[in-house]
């Protein structure tokens, strides 16, 4: 508990440091190129053992790198990382019964998921650094609610072929305490009437979507037959141990922002007061 505390802390404060130091990207693009480049080879870990690791990783880089500076392409992948992420509520709730997407699709389906994921972080950094905490917030706030209340209440299995651990009670808890810090920052942000209702009604559905994310790699690792993604983080596992949640959340959470702004139900972010 204590490695996993100290590990903690320490992303805490890079990630903070990355975030916050500069309106310039030369500590946070730095910090997605790393963070990109170790998911992808723990993907590599997930596919079929016939894939060749080089080619995806390099792939990744390259695509994830070269969309970070077309903000024309970032609602393209958002769309498509929309679609996967829809397919694999299906997949996770009818496995073992059915593994069809494992296999060839994982390839493609990994380059999608890992751009979306950063060019939506680093899309939503480019307007304010607290746009991105407050999605790191509400799926740590979900993440600590889920589980509190399923350690004490949690009874009926959320997904019990996936990750056993997890309870519906304990999704409850996640949603409950992370509704908590939406309406607060709805608040905070002066929003009412339809504008308030659209936001917390985004923020709940990012929320959802990190649990999927959550569930979606337990699932990847259980067909792969591993415990953990890796090992470079003492007492998490790896990389993506740590983001699977951020993989779904962050490119929900902007695809839907740039589409309440776009029919006009939210402002465009940059208007908006400071979150904190």
């Amino acid at each position: 508990m204590w490695q996993r505390i100290k590990t903690a802390v320490i992303l805490v404060i890079i990630v903070g440091m990355a975030m916050f130091t500069s309106r310039v990207p030369f500590l946070f693009l730095p910090l997605l190129t790393v963070g990109v480049l170790i998911a992808s080879h723990e993907w590599t870990k997930l596919m079929p053992k016939h894939k060749q690791p080089a080619q995806f990783i390099t792939l990744v880089l390259a695509i994830t790198l070269g969309s970070i500076f077309i903000p024309q392409l970032w609602l393209i992948w958002w769309v498509l990382s929309f679609g996967i992420w829809l397919m694999a509520t299906k997949w996770v709730l009818v496995y073992p019964a059915q593994e069809k997407w494992y296999g060839r699709r994982l390839f493609i389906m990994g380059v999608i998921i890992l751009t979306a994921s950063i060019t939506a972080m680093y899309s939503l950094w480019q307007v304010s650094p607290w746009w991105l905490m407050y999605v790191f917030l509400l799926v740590w706030c979900a993440d600590s609610g889920a589980y509190f209340v399923g350690r004490k209440l949690g009874k009926r299995k959320l997904a019990p072929n996936v990750s056993p651990n997890k309870s519906i009670e304990g999704l409850i808890g996640g949603l409950v305490t992370s509704a908590l810090v939406a309406i607060t920052v709805g608040f905070e942000l002066q929003l009412t009437g339809v504008a308030l209702m659209a936001f917390l009604g985004l923020s709940g559905l990012t929320v959802m979507a990190s649990v999927l994310g959550d569930l979606f790699e337990s699932m990847l690792k259980r067909r792969a037959g591993i415990k953990d993604s890796g090992t470079i983080l003492p007492g998490h596992g790896g990389v993506l141990d740590r983001i699977d949640s951020l993989l779904s959340a962050t490119p929900v959470f902007a695809l839907g922002v740039w589409v309440l702004v776009y029919i006009k139900v939210l402002p465009a972010l940059g208007s908006l007061p400071r979150v904190f």
